[in-house]
């Protein structure tokens, strides 16, 4: 190669890796705008709870399993999120349930995210439980109740939506150049989205926003990302088994699941109690009592 166009092409090169490599450092006050009392709570929760892990096909799956009640709650988060994002409820329900709550890894398919969790339940000697899946993990308890009906006790499926073509439809090309893009710029547009929709639709819970971006700042990476979106536009077939008692909780204001797909969700298990909430995608952060208030009241109701 001519030494000239060496010269050019070395710096060039340099370029892209350092703007493709780069990682913005998370700023020291995430949480400063937040409630005192629930960040002190969640720091609190963090120290005296550190998760266990479960490693399952090369895949390290992080958990939290606590409380010593006779019947088995299995938390599982949606696409941004982790175990302690439900630490709120956990730490009222451990007091009467065994609680289960998992981050997902890497997982590119629902079935390599069912061998975790069964993984998991199996670790924890757990055979039958109630599931409580919001988003991406409501649609993954939807699956899960289509595959092993005869272990589920109760299902919720809150803020998500039934198996469809209108989020690949939407978000199809957005969805497949994640993998190619810089990890910085797919958290940064992540973040961009809870600042201008999640947040106001939340009634501006300056809890919610801190959570969520605190999660983009390295505890969540791009690979996370890539694929639970393979996840979330995966088709299965609903379960038709109508013993399962179910709880649909939706928000009329959800930023991230439209009202065509909430209807459809009411309308694919017609037999679910349906609560409806006015503060957006992340109410089990935003109105933690009135949440965790309704799994109670759900479960003492079967």
């Amino acid at each position: 190669m001519n030494r000239k166009w060496l010269y050019l092409l070395v710096p060039i090169i340099l370029l892209i890796a350092g703007v493709y490599l780069w990682k913005p450092a998370q700023p020291d006050n995430l949480y400063a705008n937040a409630p005192a009392d629930q960040v002190a709570s969640l720091q609190a929760f963090r120290e005296n709870y550190p998760p266990a892990h479960q490693k399952t096909d090369g895949k390290d799956w992080e958990y939290l399993a606590i409380g010593e009640g006779s019947e088995t709650v299995l938390f599982l988060h949606g696409m941004t999120g982790s175990y302690d994002i439900w630490w709120q409820q956990i730490e009222v329900l451990k007091e009467s349930y065994r609680v289960i709550a998992v981050t997902y890894p890497a997982a590119n398919s629902l079935v390599e995210m069912e061998a975790g969790v069964l993984a998991i339940l199996e670790q924890e000697g757990v055979t039958n439980f109630h599931v409580v899946g919001t988003s991406l993990g409501g649609y993954f308890t939807q699956y899960l109740v289509s595959k092993h009906p005869d272990r589920i006790t109760s299902a919720v499926f809150s803020n998500t939506f039934p198996p469809n073509d209108i989020i690949k439809e939407k978000n199809g090309t957005t969805g497949a150049a994640i993998p190619y893009l810089p990890e910085w710029l797919v958290m940064d547009v992540l973040r961009g989205s809870f600042e201008t929709g999640i947040y106001t639709a939340s009634g501006n819970d300056k809890m919610t926003l801190a959570f969520l971006n605190e999660i983009s700042y390295g505890q969540m990476r791009k690979a996370q990302v890539a694929g639970r979106y393979k996840c979330v536009v995966e088709k299965f077939d609903p379960t038709a088994d109508t013993t399962i008692p179910l709880l649909i909780i939706e928000a009329s204001n959800d930023p991230l699941v439209e009202e065509t797909l909430r209807e459809r969700l009411k309308s694919t298990y017609p037999q679910a109690k349906v609560i409806t909430v006015d503060n957006g995608h992340f109410p089990y952060i935003a109105e933690p009592e009135f949440y965790t208030q309704q799994l109670m009241n759900f479960w003492k109701s079967q």
